[in-house]
């Protein structure tokens, strides 16, 4: 038993093939094919080490890495450059700040937790009025489980109703968001024709980064318009 120990902390850390790497994170990120995984490594997000035959290999560091690469994508709609800077800002020792957000990122990243009417109900202190009137103005969804955007939503929607804003009011809100992605459809169908994984996330990414500009833009329309508005 001794001798079966120490042989064991003579083998080094533990490393991961592909498919030991997708059975840990496919249950939180669905999207994620060996072929995604290959493209991340292309595209020098992760490093994998390589063993004699060619054989990649993933330590605990890649693994969390990539967890935070995934996590920008879907949570924060983060384009490679972007998340490319970020991650060499977290190795050259800094707190980067997340674009629209706050430093500490793995804290800001999705657990991927899902919640009951009930239990979001209770996350966010709405009536179940207000719910069904969201799900009827359609910016929830008519769902048995909800996700955390679901929680920011309805807390959202708790914050606007104390100041008179209800969920019909926001209605035309709704209606825009759908134009601008009329808009990214639109920008991105010139590649969107590309099956193969690598045309895919080049999709993904672009779209990712219409989706951040139209954001900017929105934001610093609302800016103008409050300062035409306050004294």
């Amino acid at each position: 038993m001794v001798r079966a120990t120490a042989q064991a902390k003579d083998a080094g850390p533990v490393l991961l093939s592909i498919g030991q790497v997708l059975a840990k994170l496919t249950p939180e990120f669905p999207e994620l094919t060996p072929s995604k995984l290959r493209f991340l490594e292309e595209q020098g997000l992760v490093s994998p080490s390589r063993t004699p035959s060619g054989y990649r290999k993933f330590s605990a560091a890649d693994l969390e890495r990539l967890k935070l690469v995934l996590g920008m994508q879907r949570d924060h709609y983060m384009p490679l450059k972007v998340i490319r800077e970020h991650l060499a800002d977290l190795d050259a020792g800094l707190t980067p700040m997340l674009p629209g957000g706050g430093p500490g990122l793995p804290n800001m990243l999705s657990t991927g937790r899902k919640f009951t009417r009930d239990e979001l109900l209770r996350e966010t202190g709405a009536p179940a009025q207000l719910l069904s009137e969201a799900v009827r103005a359609s910016l929830l969804p008519a769902a048995e489980l909800f996700d955390e955007d679901a929680v920011r939503m309805l807390g959202a929607l708790v914050e606007l109703g104390r100041r008179g804003i209800e969920p019909r009011h926001l209605r035309t809100v709704r209606a825009a968001t759908e134009r601008e992605l009329s808009l990214i459809e639109s920008a991105v169908a010139p590649i969107a024709h590309r099956r193969d994984a690598s045309g895919r996330a080049k999709t993904a990414d672009t779209a990712q980064e219409i989706a951040r500009q139209l954001d900017v833009v929105r934001r610093s329309l609302l800016r103008t318009g409050l300062d035409r508005l306050l004294p």
